[in-house]
């Protein structure tokens, strides 16, 4: 488990950013559950637990000029 601030990835950065939003719309049609809060629980619970206490033990470089 990693502690502390996460190293950045531009390639992840630029990814996420330019994600479509007719994507996401088509995959929330076709998807039940897809987007909902809380389906990482039921679908993989070790790997949502692992996330929750990554989110809270690490941080990303930009949470520093907030």
């Amino acid at each position: 488990m990693k502690f502390g601030m996460r190293k950045p990835s531009p390639r992840r950065s630029l990814k996420a950013r330019t994600t479509g939003k007719w994507k996401r719309q088509a995959k929330k049609a076709l998807i039940p559950g897809y987007g909902k809060k809380g389906m990482g629980w039921i679908r993989n619970p070790k790997k949502a637990a692992y996330n929750k206490v990554y989110r809270k033990t690490t941080f990303s470089i930009w949470d520093l000029f907030k």
